[in-house]
């Protein structure tokens, strides 16, 4: 039986591909090709053809996008359909059938990071992408891992366990919010490495401020003194453009729920060819499969619908393009920056050099509970939003708005903390 017939079968032949959106999607483009992006990002006739693309309840304005985005209707029908063909004979349909296609996805994953299909492992999210290469390397008592004290929080928990379990030890810096330069953060970690550093754990951007790193000089300085260096990914891919070339990494991380848009529960895992076989699988694969990258997809019995459909998404991503994204992204970010940073008590813990940060902005209000804050915002506006608490450091709100994200919505967020901040956190009950 092939696809065809397959869905003919299963009652999908009229509305499997009944989505117009990218057509319409591609009408849009066609009209603005030769717009540069930035023009194109303030454009709301252009993006009011993104937004109607997605299912979202309109009646929360959701500006937590870093955490989990909602995938567009044509990923969605993509993954219901996926999971309908894997339900009417699932050791057949599921291994036989639709198994196969995961090679697919895997071109097209390697394809949009710019590197061998047989460097990429599909994964769960990020954390199974990262802890796959921070459990799996092979380090000794006493070797030292250094990161700093804003990488996110699970990865630094699987180093915890290391250090409990085989006696390394983790080091991190600090750098103050936002840094003041590429140069200064490479600069920070070079100075902290020691004769026993064998790993260095960076985030391309960070969860907690949206901060970019330089990736590819610390990799590369790193490589020089024998240093492996672990990139978590996971708020990166798909939000700016960039390649692999762009790191020069050896181990990369993301999820795609992100700004992939592709279902919840995917990732991808990165190893440089040369690399695979000197780190063990998260689960257990036999010896034959000691250079094949998918000994990391060795986690049992798992659904196709999500990654299958993460191809979708990925053609998704391409029409709109990186460069349109990331433009989109900084408008609105600065949209609302704009009518904040003047405000008593504001602080703006992300830097708006387009250098150093991109969607995600974090924003900090002096007297303010940051939890409390978040869920008044939630409760009496409908507004998510993520309560950021660095102790002793900082704190603040992280916005991340995503490409279905209007401007009135963004608008009505700086209306409401306008009015909030004119009354003050003791007022409101929100005094940290």
């Amino acid at each position: 039986m092939d696809r065809r017939d397959l869905f003919r079968a299963a009652g999908f032949a009229a509305a499997a591909f009944s989505s117009d959106a990218l057509p319409r999607l591609e009408a849009a483009l066609a009209a603005q090709a030769n717009r540069p992006a930035d023009s194109l990002a303030m454009d709301e006739d252009f993006w009011f053809q993104i937004r109607h693309m997605f299912t979202v309840d309109r009646n929360i304005i959701n500006l937590n996008n870093g955490g989990v985005s909602p995938a567009p209707k044509i990923v969605m029908e993509s993954e219901i359909r996926y999971l309908e063909i894997s339900n009417m004979g699932p050791a057949h349909f599921m291994w036989k059938v639709l198994g196969p296609e995961l090679e697919t996805v895997r071109r097209r994953i390697a394809k949009n990071f710019g590197c061998d299909p047989e460097e990429i492992a599909i994964t769960r999210n990020a954390s199974e992408a990262l802890e796959i290469v921070q459990l799996g390397m092979e380090l000794q008592r006493g070797d030292e891992i250094l990161t700093t004290n804003q990488d996110y929080g699970r990865m630094l928990t699987t180093w915890r366990q290391r250090e409990r379990r085989d006696g390394l030890v983790l080091k991190q810096i600090t750098f103050p919010v936002p840094a003041p330069s590429l140069a200064d953060l490479h600069q920070r970690i070079e100075r902290a490495i020691t004769p026993r550093t064998k790993v260095i754990h960076i985030c391309q951007v960070t969860n907690l401020t949206g901060q970019i790193f330089p990736v590819k000089s610390i990799v590369q300085m790193a490589r020089a003194k024998n240093i492996e260096v672990v990139v978590d990914g996971a708020h990166a891919f798909g939000q700016f453009p960039f390649k692999h070339a762009d790191l020069d990494c050896d181990y990369y991380g993301t999820s795609l729920h992100k700004w992939i848009l592709a279902p919840v529960g995917t990732g991808f895992l990165y190893v440089r060819k040369s690399k695979i076989a000197k780190i063990w699988p998260l689960m257990a694969a036999p010896d034959s499969m000691n250079d094949n990258i998918r000994k990391f997809e060795e986690i049992g019995t798992h659904p196709a619908s999500q990654r299958n459909s993460i191809t979708e998404a990925i053609t998704f991503h391409e029409s709109i393009g990186p460069e349109r994204k990331a433009a989109r992204f900084r408008y609105l970010r600065k949209r609302w920056e704009a009518r904040l940073r003047p405000l008593p008590g504001v602080t703006l813990h992300t830097s708006s050099d387009p250098e150093l940060s991109c969607a995600i902005g974090t924003v900090g209000f002096a007297g303010f509970s940051m939890p409390k804050l978040a869920d008044h915002l939630m409760e009496k506006y409908k507004i998510m939003t993520v309560p950021i608490v660095k102790e002793g450091e900082y704190s603040g709100l992280r916005i991340t708005p995503n490409v279905y994200t209007t401007i009135e919505e963004v608008d009505t967020f700086a209306d409401v903390m306008e009015g909030i901040l004119k009354k003050g956190p003791a007022a409101l009950g929100l005094s940290a």
